[in-house]
């Protein structure tokens, strides 16, 4: 295999994530590893794209929103991709703001509780 290849394990550790993971990836195609036999080698191509799905996991997307995404880069130009991007993470963007708000809101109604209840001992 040339040197650019990794192979499973090496893909596993650099990415901090569970063979599972890795090989539930390739089944829902989001990951196309040379195959040699039982091994798996992984380029360039594949590392950027695990590098994107981890990300847009981060970002809250779901795998099939990374799947289709990505699949767009093979079929669509790069002004469409980008576009698709960008709706949706103003619809993640709106998402995250929206439990942004309601976990500021559960803080401080926990926060308040807190001192009402501390008072209460003390007072």
């Amino acid at each position: 295999m040339p040197d650019e290849q990794i192979s499973f394990k090496e893909m596993c550790t650099r990415f901090d994530v569970t063979p599972r993971t890795l090989r539930y990836y390739e089944y829902i195609e989001l990951l196309s590893p040379l195959k040699d036999g039982r091994a798996r080698f992984y380029g360039p191509r594949e590392v950027a794209r695990m590098t994107l799905i981890l990300r847009g996991r981060r970002f809250g997307f779901s795998l099939e929103e990374i799947r289709q995404w990505l699949l767009l880069y093979n079929q669509k130009s790069t002004n469409e991709q980008f576009q698709v991007f960008i709706d949706l993470a103003n619809r993640q963007l709106g998402e995250l703001e929206r439990q942004r708000d309601e976990l500021d809101k559960t803080i401080d109604d926990l926060t308040s509780l807190r001192d009402r209840t501390a008072s209460s001992i003390t007072g």
